[in-house]
């Protein structure tokens, strides 16, 4: 009997290098066990003796299958590693099994490995983070339970989603640590060991309570998707029982609600959520920005509008005012919509970043380009502006803006002026930012790139009809 000692639970190069080897030394299944760490081994297994992979053994297999392994080696199947050996020593023999969904042993493979994928959403999706505060210095901290070993592997996604937040995301068996500059790992911690709540709670469940809407609800489907073992670390959840229970009657308010509008024409359902999404903003401390801002400057204008311009961020003045787009770029902004016949008080207008960047020099207050990591960490909220504006057509100013709209860096030359298709599904453009025309010496010049800026505003009314 070999037994491979594999450093931890989701170790998969261990594993790989030494079942490859094995393989290849037509070494049977039944004779090879695989021991995570100082784990108890078999106690029917007999005498064992520790195994050492050779530095090379020369074995090819289908990638297909190497893909599968990557996703079964996070299960929590203890039986796992056997499994993948056993197929891989009769791909040796088969390499066209790979393909043959109906094997038994490829198709429990399969389960444990789509098992593996959803838990890894699940924890995307349904991890929440609730600010403390340790001597002046925010941090974020979550709990998590996972079903299987996908800590480690989801370590990426949370480190580039929140690039600029100091963070520690806490479970049972490993909790991992992010300062903004380096990912560390520590043991696993336990429930108690996690904040209950934050201040910013109790203004997020307002949000939600108001853009909650029954009639949407399929109950069956929605507890399939989020199990109720998750409920616990998200805050609305604990809002959904009330709020079905009385679906009925709120189904009947919001008719009531759309058939009656506002005095300003708007239904009031969305601009209470608009304004409690408003509210939660001005309390952002998402990236460092908040620390030497005036106060968040927030969207502005009509919650059911058409057209939405995304601009890069607020400049000296708009921090002053609070209010987009309210400076010199404003300015010129709003003679090109004048020009190209758009009204202003029509169209929704914000910045994909909410907080003023900037640099000191002597009492001025010089403007700085947002950071990749200030852009990421400010799409939540236009993501959320624009769930709740739903815009036919969405404008972004600029290439911060076209970033975080697109969440890829692309050329405002080669694509500006053409009809996008935003990840969202929603109808995008792209244009340049208005300051881009202060900052044009040659008079000549830049009144020929206001007219074409002009045309950009002229294109975008006419993708609306």
């Amino acid at each position: 009997m070999r037994t491979v000692i594999l450093p931890a639970p989701d170790e998969f190069d261990t594993w790989r290098d030494a079942a490859r080897s094995l393989a290849a030394l037509e070494a049977p299944p039944d004779d090879i066990l695989w021991q995570v760490g100082d784990a108890p081994k078999d106690l029917f297994a007999g005498e064992s003796v520790p195994y050492e992979a050779p530095a090379s053994a020369g074995f090819t297999v289908p990638r297909p299958f190497i893909d599968l392994a990557r996703d079964v080696v996070l299960a929590s199947d203890p039986a796992r590693f056997a499994l993948l050996y056993t197929l891989l020593t009769r791909l040796k023999r088969e390499p066209g099994l790979i393909e043959d969904r109906a094997d038994p042993l490829l198709r429990r493979l399969d389960v444990l490995a789509k098992g593996v994928r959803r838990d890894i959403h699940k924890m995307r999706a349904f991890l929440r983070f609730r600010e403390v505060d340790e001597s002046g210095t925010p941090r974020f901290v979550a709990w998590f339970e996972p079903e299987h070993h996908i800590v480690r592997a989801n370590a990426s996604f949370f480190v580039n989603r929140f690039a600029s937040m100091r963070w520690s995301i806490l479970t049972p068996e490993v909790s991992l640590h992010w300062d903004g500059k380096i990912l560390s790992e520590g043991p696993g911690a336990a429930k108690a060991d996690a904040p209950d709540g934050d201040p910013i709670e109790e203004v997020w469940k307002t949000y939600y309570a108001s853009i909650f809407n029954p009639a949407r609800v399929k109950v069956g489907a929605m507890l399939k998707e989020m199990p109720r073992k998750y409920w616990k670390n998200m805050p609305e959840t604990a809002l959904v029982p009330q709020l079905l229970a009385s679906a009925q009657a709120r189904e009947s308010k919001m008719i009531d609600t759309a058939r009656a509008p506002r005095a300003d024409g708007v239904g009031g359902n969305s601009r209470a959520a608009w304004e409690a999404l408003r509210a939660e903003a001005a309390h952002c401390t998402r990236c460092h920005l908040y620390k030497h801002a005036t106060q968040t400057v927030f969207g502005e204008g009509p919650v059911d509008a058409r057209l939405m311009f995304v601009g890069e961020q607020p400049g000296d003045q708009e921090d002053l005012a609070g209010k987009p787009f309210v400076g010199p770029a404003g300015q010129v902004f709003n003679r090109a919509l004048a020009t190209a016949g758009v009204d202003r008080e029509t169209v929704y207008v914000t910045n994909a970043v909410k907080h003023f960047k900037f640099e000191q020099r002597g009492k001025r207050r010089i403007h700085a380009k947002p950071g990749a990591g200030e852009i990421d960490a400010c799409r939540w909220w236009i993501e959320q502006e624009q769930m709740l504006i739903k815009p036919e057509l969405t404008v972004a100013l600029g290439a911060t803006a076209a970033r975080s709209l697109l969440g890829k860096v692309v050329t405002i030359g080669k694509e500006r002026g053409r009809a996008l298709t935003l990840p969202d599904g929603g109808k995008g453009l792209i244009t340049v930012h208005p300051s881009y025309l202060l900052r044009i010496d040659d008079k000549a010049r830049a009144e020929d790139e206001f007219g074409l800026f002009v045309e950009d505003l002229k294109l975008a009314q006419s993708l609306l009809a």
